[in-house]
């Protein structure tokens, strides 16, 4: 019962982290298109409203940071330490921010942080998902969706510059889906698994199941 509570805690930061990308946005100056504009530069260094996008950016990384120890026994290690390091990566491009993309001066050290922290965060996603699928020796057809779009999305970024805000959404939006859908899983297995057990033995099993989980 606690995964599950934990799972849905997950999805809950998971759609508040998506609802404050998604309004990002709206909330900057003139000249800002979501369809050109990253979602990095709605979280850029000097611009007013960044805060939303930053926000956004630190509730998917400690949604996702929460979301591992729930799966890390499906997704084993490798998997699990890759998806680690992608929340972990996330809270950073937060924290360190992109260059002000209006000509406003910028902390260049800080600009190149917030590269080195979304390449890296690209990087473990794609890893990630291939891990989960080498351990559990299956390919759903959204991880194969998802590999695929953390190649093919930046080529066309470097491709099409004038359409990178609107690609990389499309990037967000798939790895927002494939971590919610972790989430369900793991509270649909856990409440299947409450709903197979005896009324009076549930209790019992709720005491039980951390350790037998440790074992």
């Amino acid at each position: 019962m606690k995964a599950a509570t934990n799972g849905a805690m997950v999805l809950v930061g998971l759609v508040a982290a998506a609802a404050a990308l998604a309004v990002a946005p709206v909330l900057m100056p003139g000249g800002y298109s979501w369809i050109s504009g990253t979602v990095s530069e709605s979280a850029a260094q000097g611009v007013s409203g960044a805060w939303a996008a930053r926000l956004g950016f630190v509730l998917f990384g400690l949604s996702v940071l929460a979301l591992v120890p729930l799966k890390a026994a499906s997704w084993g290690r490798a998997a699990a330490v890759f998806h680690t390091a992608f929340g972990a990566f996330m809270v950073a491009v937060a924290a360190f921010s992109h260059a002000n993309p209006f000509g406003q001066p910028s902390d260049a050290t800080e600009d190149l942080l917030h590269s080195i922290a979304a390449t890296g965060m690209g990087f473990a996603f794609a890893f990630g998902v291939v891990a989960r699928q080498v351990h559990q020796r299956q390919a759903r057809f959204f991880d194969v969706v998802a590999v695929v779009a953390s190649i093919v999305i930046p080529l066309s970024m470097t491709l099409w510059p004038e359409v990178d805000g609107m690609v990389q959404r499309v990037m967000f939006a798939i790895s927002f889906i494939w971590y919610g859908n972790e989430a369900l899983a793991s509270q649909r297995r856990e409440g299947g698994s409450m709903r197979e057990l005896p009324r009076e033995h549930r209790g019992a099993h709720d005491d039980h199941a951390p350790a037998e989980r440790v074992r």
